[in-house]
C-alpha cells in the first residue's frame, strides 16, 4: 500500500503543481520521489516501445521496449552533469538530488503523454499500416510530449527561483540552451539505436548501419508519404480505364 501511494505522488505534477514542486525542494523527500519517477519513466517508455515495435514483429516489439527507456536514460546521463555544474557555478542552491528530481519531473510528463497516445498508434497500426506515416506519427508524438515536459521543468525551476529563492534567474536562460543540446543528443542517440519501428519488408535488425541522418530520414518519409498519397488515385483511374477498354 505504501509503494502504491508513493507512486501516486509522482502524478501530482499534472495538477497539484505547487505542492509537487514544494516537495522537490525538500531534501529529505526528493530521494524517495526520484526512485518513483524513474520507475514511472522506465515503465511507461517500455510499454510505448512495445507498441511502437509491434509493427514489425514480437521480437522487434520487445527490443524497442528496451531501446526507448535506454534512449531516455542515456540522454539524461550524458547531458545532466554539464547542466548541473553550470547551474552550480551560476549560483544555484539546489542540491544534486533536487535538480535530478526537477529534470525527471519533465520526463514523467513526457512518458505519460507518450503512453496516452498508445491507443491511437494501435488504431493506425490496425487500420493504416503505412510505414512512412507511422514513422512520422511517432516523431510527432515525441515532439509533442517533449514540449510539455520541458514546460514542466521550466515551471519547476521558476518556482525554485521565485518562491524559494534557491535558483538564479539566469539559470532559466541557460536551461533553454541545454534543452537544445539535449534534443540533439537524443536525436543522435535515437539514430544510432535504430530501428525502433522496423520495416516489415526488411528482416529483424538489432541495429542498422550508420547511413544518412535523422533529418534526411524525416524529409524522405514526407516525400514517400506524399508520393504514395498522390499515386494511389492515379493507379485506380488507370485500372478503371483498362477495364473500360476491355
Amino acid at each position: 500500500m505504501k509503494n502504491s501511494k508513493s507512486i501516486k505522488e509522482v502524478f501530482k505534477v499534472f495538477q497539484n503543481r505547487e505542492e509537487y514542486f514544494e516537495k522537490l525542494n525538500q531534501k529529505h523527500y526528493s530521494s524517495k520521489l526520484i526512485v518513483n519517477q524513474a520507475i514511472v519513466i522506465i515503465g511507461f517508455t517500455f510499454l510505448y516501445g512495445i507498441v511502437m515495435g509491434s509493427y514489425n514483429s514480437v521480437l522487434q516489439a520487445f527490443v524497442t521496449g528496451v531501446k526507448v527507456p535506454v534512449l531516455f536514460t542515456l540522454s539524461i546521463l550524458i547531458c545532466f552533469p554539464a547542466f548541473f555544474v553550470i547551474q552550480y557555478i551560476l549560483g544555484s542552491k539546489l542540491a544534486f538530488i533536487q535538480m535530478t528530481g526537477i529534470i525527471l519531473s519533465g520526463f514523467v510528463f513526457i512518458s505519460s503523454i507518450m503512453i496516452s497516445f498508445a491507443p491511437i498508434v494501435v488504431f493506425f497500426l490496425i487500420t493504416g499500416n503505412n510505414y512512412e506515416f507511422l514513422k512520422l506519427l511517432h516523431v510527432a508524438i515525441f515532439i509533442f510530449s517533449g514540449f510539455f515536459g520541458i514546460k514542466t521543468i521550466i515551471e519547476a525551476l521558476k518556482y525554485s527561483c521565485e518562491a524559494k529563492n534557491v535558483y538564479p534567474k539566469i539559470g532559466l536562460n541557460i536551461f533553454k540552451f541545454w534543452v537544445v543540446i539535449l534534443a540533439f543528443v537524443g536525436i543522435q542517440l535515437a539514430w544510432n539505436l535504430r530501428p525502433f519501428l522496423g520495416d516489415k519488408l526488411r528482416p529483424f535488425e538489432l541495429f542498422r548501419e550508420r547511413e544518412g541522418n535523422f533529418y534526411l530520414a524525416v524529409i524522405q518519409s514526407f516525400k514517400q508519404l506524399f508520393i504514395t498519397t498522390v499515386d494511389t488515385p492515379v493507379k485506380t483511374n488507370e485500372t478503371d480505364n483498362d477495364n473500360t477498354e476491355n
